[in-house]
């Protein structure tokens, strides 16, 4: 165990080239996908929120069982869709991702992250005092600018919805295990490869990826509290 650990240190401190390229894909898909559920689920997480309207609570609850369903689960639904035999990959479009890509990934980590990204956002927005919109509101602000009021004083709500986003998907293996493959060189991320290097006995390299992952969600945190306005002083 101790021969792992110093394994370890040498390859990140050597800077392993599939070290490397394992951690940047595994950036750059999450990225991708984090970027996608922010652009989506806040403005959405906001309308639930800030408005009522039919079909609300059927959107809400489907919000919060999207919270917590399995990745697995949706890695499952994401692989049946698009197989060739699937609803739409025997349609054959050309712009649809093709399995065991990084755009397949990418779009099971988007159905991931979404319903996180949603939800607290839609809780941080109904956790501000509605005094605040009517007061906006009369000094003529529009609805797009009372939202935008709205999701500033909320924003630390929203933003630690969006590190929640990220927290779901940095962290997933089942779903981007079923639609990636985890192909070396082509979709091969943190979390899968440290399920394929233990299962080899490698466990240098899956330390070495495990110590890794563990410092992104810590500087992910940090950069949180950063936005947030907060210091590890309080």
């Amino acid at each position: 165990m101790i021969g792992g650990f110093h394994e370890a240190l040498t390859l990140i401190s050597g800077g392993d080239s599939q070290l490397l390229e394992i951690v940047l894909l595994s950036l750059r898909v999450s990225g991708i996908a984090l970027a996608i559920s922010t652009l989506i689920g806040l403005p959405f997480g906001a309308l639930l929120g800030l408005t009522r309207f039919r079909g609300r609570r059927l959107s809400v609850a489907l919000v919060y069982t999207g919270m917590a369903f399995p990745p697995v689960v949706i890695g499952l639904f994401v692989y049946l869709l698009l197989s060739r035999s699937g609803v739409l990959g025997s349609l054959g479009l050309p712009w649809l991702p093709k399995l065991f890509t990084p755009e397949a990934m990418i779009l099971a980590q988007v159905i991931i992250a979404f319903p996180l990204v949603t939800g607290f956002t839609m809780a941080a927005v109904q956790g501000v005092d509605p005094a605040l919109r009517l007061q906006v509101q009369a000094l003529g602000a529009s609805r797009w600018q009372t939202t935008w009021a709205t999701l500033n004083e909320a924003r630390v709500g929203v933003i630690a919805a969006v590190v929640a986003g990220f927290g779901g998907i940095i962290s997933e293996v089942g779903a981007v295990m079923l639609v990636g493959g985890n192909i070396a060189g082509q979709t091969r991320v943190l979390t899968t490869a440290i399920v394929l290097e233990t299962n080899k006995g490698n466990f240098g390299l899956a330390l070495a990826l495990g110590v890794i992952l563990l410092c992104i969600a810590f500087i992910a945190n940090v950069i949180m509290l950063h936005l947030q306005g907060r210091s590890f002083d309080e």
